[in-house]
């Protein structure tokens, strides 16, 4: 969402000879200056199909070094909170079942298991983001980064089916619609990935917590830890 995208325009200068360029399907890309280095941001649209034909799209004109899916998320596992940050080891299809031909819950046929962070990218998460979120927020630290399994898929995940999801995903952190498929389009081109994202809403609350904040402060405290991990 262009929510999303703000963070990151108003963080870093645009390249002055590269305009935002119009990508098909109303997504949209800008060049963008970090600390000397290219970072090209892209406004994918919502959902799995929007996701991965924008960033294939992308990567016929450029080659970049890391593919990282950035924004908001529903926060899934119980000790995730409202403006938390989630990251990912790994991530996998939370509506994808083939179990029936052998496969792995998750797991479209043809694909891996599940897609792997690279690992480099996840240990700078580690490092970083909790003092990033930390800056980000001006907090005494009441947010947190999650590291873990992040699903993705076409269905929201809501209060009515959070509990077979938790079930069947025991390890996941989150569910949004669109990591999974940038992570299996960054395994198709073998570069490497990760996924950061805000929590901005819990797929199934519990009494006491709070249910929502807005998108526009999610994905400030994903873009936050982004930065910080690229730099």
């Amino acid at each position: 969402m262009q929510e999303e995208a703000e963070p990151f325009l108003h963080a870093l200068p645009a390249r002055a000879e590269a305009p935002a360029v119009e990508l098909p399907g109303r997504a949209q890309a800008w060049s963008l200056n970090l600390d000397g280095r290219e970072l090209v941001l892209l406004r994918c649209g919502i959902g799995l199909v929007a996701a991965a034909s924008a960033l294939a799209s992308t990567l016929t004109q450029v080659t970049p070094e890391a593919i990282v899916s950035a924004g908001t998320t529903g926060g899934l596992a119980r000790t995730v909170e409202v403006g938390d940050v989630c990251a990912c080891t790994q991530a996998a299809y939370n509506d994808v079942d083939a179990t029936a031909f052998g496969y792995a819950l998750g797991q479209t046929p043809g694909q891996p298991a599940v897609f792997t962070a690279d690992d480099a990218l996840v240990a700078r998460v580690r490092e970083v983001g909790e003092a990033a979120l930390l800056q980000a927020t001006a907090t005494s630290g009441a947010s947190r980064v999650h590291v873990g399994q992040m699903l993705a898929g076409g269905s929201f995940v809501t209060a009515t089916n959070v509990g077979a999801t938790r079930e069947l995903f025991p390890q996941a952190v989150s569910t949004d619609m669109e990591t999974t498929a940038v992570a299996q389009v960054a395994h198709a081109h073998a570069i490497a990935f990760l996924s950061v994202r805000g929590v901005s809403d819990l797929c199934g609350p519990e009494a006491g917590q709070d249910f929502h904040i807005g998108a526009d402060e999610a994905a400030a405290r994903s873009a936050a830890v982004v930065l910080a991990v690229l730099r």
